[in-house]
């Protein structure tokens, strides 16, 4: 077994959540003391960042992995399944991880004749409330990067193909709940009270419909993901909250949305006779991918796979929190075909049944390492 695919199966049996990843840290920490790389844990929290070639400062590449799992109960079947209850690697975090940790490994071994600096940032919580990306970037870990790279996971792409896009790649993502205050009362006197599912109810019945790309001025997702409101059956309720998503390619898109989403939950709140607050949870800019990185990659993925294996990403409404680092400094993420070739049985991300074609991983870590070996000396133009 491949030292990538070894480690994939062993995070993939260990899942963790968030910011709360003691094992997951403890494996980054041993293979790092093993291959003898310097790393620090002073970056946000829960993150290691680890460094070959400390010492040549004369220009930096960084590779970014995410860490942490979901929160979904694993229902496959597979002899590495998730043994920590309620949590799963549904996303491919594992694989980022494993593949970072074998590029590292390689990259180590040559250090001497690599003429830079390369970190690889391996990051907690992409999939939290609060960005794990943001509060590593808030604490200067970007500042002596010159430019970075990551790769995700690609359940609809082939193994032996990538995708990768100029430009902007994820829309904006929006995480917020809309909160409605009324006034309890007995339900046998409805008159005394001020009901706040009724404001949620009628608010929400007039997003779905305003909330829309026609009135955005562009393609935009408007979601209630979950409604919480009440006690029990016979009492007004006084209280009720809906947790939402926005997506957005443009700046002046989410502020038109959430003007407009104000306007109604503020409305319709007053004109029942309550109140509504909006609070915001969870805030992912957009991923741009800047374009002569981008190219470095291709150049790399086209003289490992050839051209015909390297597509043109389509730009998407997902959120990923690698735009943190890539708002800071030149960046790019590509997608790794990791699914089995002519397969029809595919899950997706984010599916209880989420798994790879664990050949992927040695082609994640080719195209780290050669990404390095041919831009050392900054990425070619």
């Amino acid at each position: 077994m491949s030292y990538a695919k070894a480690l994939r199966r062993e995070l993939h049996e260990y899942p963790e959540v968030g910011f709360e990843l003691p094992r997951t840290l403890a494996l980054v920490r041993r293979e790092l003391e093993r291959m003898g790389v310097e790393y620090t844990e002073k970056y946000g929290k829960s993150s290691i960042v680890a460094t070959v070639n400390p010492e040549k400062s004369g220009y930096t590449i960084a590779i970014r992995a995410d860490m942490d799992a979901l929160p979904i109960q694993e229902t496959s079947d597979v002899p590495y399944k998730s043994k920590n209850d309620g949590m799963m690697h549904a996303c491919g975090h594992d694989a980022h991880t494993a593949i970072a940790l074998a590029a590292l490994d390689r990259i180590n071994s040559m250090r001497e004749s690599i003429d830079c600096r390369v970190k690889f940032l391996f990051q907690p919580a992409e999939e939290y409330r609060i960005s794990g990306a943001r509060l590593m970037a808030e604490d200067g870990v970007m500042d002596d990067i010159d430019a970075i790279v990551a790769l995700h996971c690609d359940p609809t792409c082939d193994v032996g193909k990538i995708k990768i896009i100029d430009g902007d790649r994820n829309a904006i993502s929006d995480g917020f709940m809309l909160h409605f205050y009324g006034k309890s009362a007995h339900a046998a006197h409805r008159e005394d009270g001020v009901d706040a599912i009724l404001m949620a109810a009628r608010a929400y019945s007039e997003l779905v419909r305003e909330v829309t790309p026609e009135n955005s001025g562009e393609c935009t997702v408007f979601n209630v993901g979950k409604i919480r409101g009440g006690e029990t059956n016979n009492i007004v309720c006084d209280a009720c909250s809906m947790f939402a998503t926005l997506r957005s390619f443009s700046d002046e898109g989410a502020a038109r949305s959430f003007a407009k989403i104000r306007e109604i939950c503020e409305r319709v709140a007053k004109e029942i006779g309550g109140r509504f607050e909006l609070e915001t949870v969870k805030h992912y800019p957009k991923v741009y991918n800047d374009p002569e990185v981008a190219a470095a990659v291709r150049r790399c993925a086209v003289g490992l796979l050839g051209a015909e294996n390297v597509g043109e990403e389509t730009r998407g409404l997902g959120g990923e929190d690698f735009s943190y680092f890539a708002d800071i400094k030149p960046g790019a993420m590509f997608r790794l075909g990791t699914r089995t070739p002519g397969c029809e049985c595919v899950y997706g991300l984010h599916h209880d049944k989420f798994d790879i074609d664990e050949s992927a991983l040695e082609i994640g870590v080719e195209l780290f390492v050669r990404f390095v070996l041919e831009n050392m000396n900054g990425y070619k133009k």
